[in-house]
């Protein structure tokens, strides 16, 4: 088991406890769950600027951090979602066999 698919067991035994009332006070993965998709998705948000914010600044020992809390949180609002680590590695493993994928973009002119 990879140390993804470990971290997301252990978010998907949080929401277990919180859902059933047993989750430890100090839990900071339960009091996500706790204020529901707006707070998750909030964090989310937050994490993926301060990942920006580490890497404009050059900062890989900042970068790595931040990176490592995005994760984290994204894994937060999988377990949320009630979608599983898995689904998400089958959908980038699916990507990764798709070469030339690379999508052509418009200009849409917005006066018209």
């Amino acid at each position: 088991m990879n140390v993804y698919k470990e971290i997301f067991e252990v978010i998907k035994a949080r929401k277990a406890a919180y859902e059933a009332g047993t989750a430890e006070e100090n839990s900071y993965t339960a009091y996500l769950f706790s204020k529901g998709v707006d707070k998750i998705c909030k964090k989310v948000g937050e994490e993926a600027t301060e990942t920006v914010i580490a890497a404009k600044n050059g900062d890989n020992d900042e970068l790595m951090n931040e990176i490592n809390d995005l994760l984290y949180h994204v894994m937060v609002l999988a377990a949320n979602q009630g979608l599983d680590w898995d689904q998400v590695e089958a959908v980038l493993a699916e990507r990764n066999n798709v070469s030339g994928n690379l999508k052509t973009f418009h200009q849409v002119d917005k006066n018209s």
